[in-house]
């Protein structure tokens, strides 16, 4: 298995479902620039919780440093039924078995992802590549590394990923469980005040809100960018058949 750096032209068609967008820049502390470090924001929806049986539908990527083309998302054919779609408010399209074939499979998206997080990670040659997710360890990375391995593809060794919910069970040590009684990403949310914008169950609404607890986070902690360094592992540190609880 090898991972792909590059794409060719029926693949470029693939783009006709990807969405991109752009962030405000400078979101993260210049600390994370003078440290040469490149952080996403990742989030997943799923067709159930099943490591074993369930796929991806959706995928959101934002890099935190923000600026041009900064956001992806795409919804991603499973190539199965869709019990949950309209959790995630997306019956339509996977009810519709027109509208489904517009929407790339994971196949053709794997290379694609790849090829992006590359790109402007090389900036960064010296240093670090970190995908961020709440609950990446027991979910997120999981199911990734699933799909990965089902499309013959290898996760980059270079990409780290930081499980932000770790961070959240630290930070209600340091605030107490009364001040802090959810952390979850929506509760954390609503400890910091910042406005729902979008779907809870969209990937990119759910990435938006990850991106702004994050330095939220990192500040409250008083974590340098060694301190989430060390937070981070492997996607080979994860076991993908264990179903979330």
């Amino acid at each position: 298995r090898a991972t792909i750096t590059t794409i060719s032209q029926p693949l470029l068609e693939c783009f006709r479902s990807i969405q991109y967008s752009d962030a405000p820049a400078k979101i993260l502390d210049n600390e994370f620039l003078k440290h040469f470090v490149k952080v996403f924001g990742l989030d997943l929806e799923t067709t159930g919780l099943s490591r074993k049986e369930g796929r991806i539908v959706e995928i959101a990527v934002r890099d935190l440093h923000g600026g041009k083309n900064s956001c992806f998302q795409t919804l991603v054919n499973p190539e199965q039924h869709v019990p949950n779609s309209h959790i995630h408010g997306i019956g339509v399209t996977f009810r519709c078995p027109k509208a489904l074939q517009e929407v790339i499979m994971m196949a053709e998206l794997i290379p694609i992802l790849v090829l992006s997080n590359t790109s402007k990670a090389a900036k960064y040659p010296e240093g670090n590549v970190i995908l961020a997710a709440h609950n990446a360890r027991c979910f997120d990375v999981p199911f990734l590394l699933k799909e990965f391995r089902c499309c013959s593809f290898d996760v980059p060794p270079d990409w780290l990923f930081l499980d932000t919910l770790a961070l959240a069970r630290e930070l209600r040590k340091l605030h107490g469980s009364r001040a802090l009684p959810k952390i979850s990403l929506q509760g954390l949310r609503e400890f910091y005040r910042i406005p729902l914008e979008g779907s809870n169950h969209r990937a990119m609404s759910d990435v938006n809100v990850l991106s702004s607890i994050l330095p939220n986070m990192t500040f409250d902690l008083k974590l340098g960018v060694d301190d989430l360094l060390r937070r981070t592992f492997k996607a080979s540190a994860c076991n993908i058949t264990r179903t979330r609880t």
